[in-house]
C-alpha cells in the first residue's frame, strides 16, 4: 500500500485559531443561553406576537433548534478544531454559514430587527470569512498575479 502523498493543508497562523475559537465560543455560549431562555423561559419576555403566522405557536421548538442546530454547528466545529481534524475549518465555515442562516430566517419570519440580529449577524461573518482564510483562500502574495 502506497503511503498518502496528498498534500495537507498548512496550519492556520495561531492568531487565527485562536480568533476562530474564540468566535465559535462566543456563537456556542449565546446559543445554549438563547435555548434555555426560549425554553425554559418562555421566551425570555420576547412578544408572541412576533411570532404569529408562523408554524410555532410558542417559543420553545424555536429555542430547542437554536441550540440543536446553531449551538450544535458551533460546538461541532470546535471539537473537530480541539482534536485537530482537517475539516475543522470547513466546519467553522459551515457553522458561520448556519449563524448568518438562522438570523436571516428568524427575521424574515418574525418581521422584527433587534441590534443583537447584527452582532450575531457579524460574529457570523467574522467566522466564515476567518474559516475561508484558515482553508488557505488568501492568495500570497494578496495582490500577485496569477501565471506570471
Amino acid at each position: 500500500m502506497e503511503p498518502d502523498t496528498a498534500p495537507t493543508p498548512a496550519t492556520p497562523p495561531r492568531a487565527l485559531r485562536v480568533a476562530l475559537a474564540v468566535v465559535a465560543w462566543f456563537n456556542l455560549v449565546s446559543a445554549l443561553i438563547g435555548m434555555i431562555g426560549l425554553t425554559a423561559f418562555g421566551g425570555m419576555g420576547i412578544p408572541l406576537e412576533w411570532i404569529e403566522g408562523t408554524v410555532f405557536d410558542s417559543y420553545f421548538w424555536p429555542g430547542i433548534i437554536l441550540g440543536v442546530v446553531v449551538g450544535g454547528s458551533q460546538a461541532l466545529a470546535l471539537v473537530a478544531t480541539h482534536l485537530r481534524y482537517r475539516l475543522a475549518w470547513g466546519l467553522h465555515a459551515a457553522a458561520g454559514l448556519v449563524m448568518l442562516s438562522w438570523i436571516f430566517i428568524e427575521i424574515a419570519l418574525m418581521l422584527v430587527w433587534s441590534p443583537l440580529h447584527g452582532v450575531y449577524f457579524a460574529t457570523g461573518l467574522v467566522q466564515t470569512v476567518l474559516a475561508v482564510l484558515a482553508l488557505g483562500a488568501w492568495p500570497r502574495p494578496f495582490l500577485g498575479r496569477a501565471g506570471v
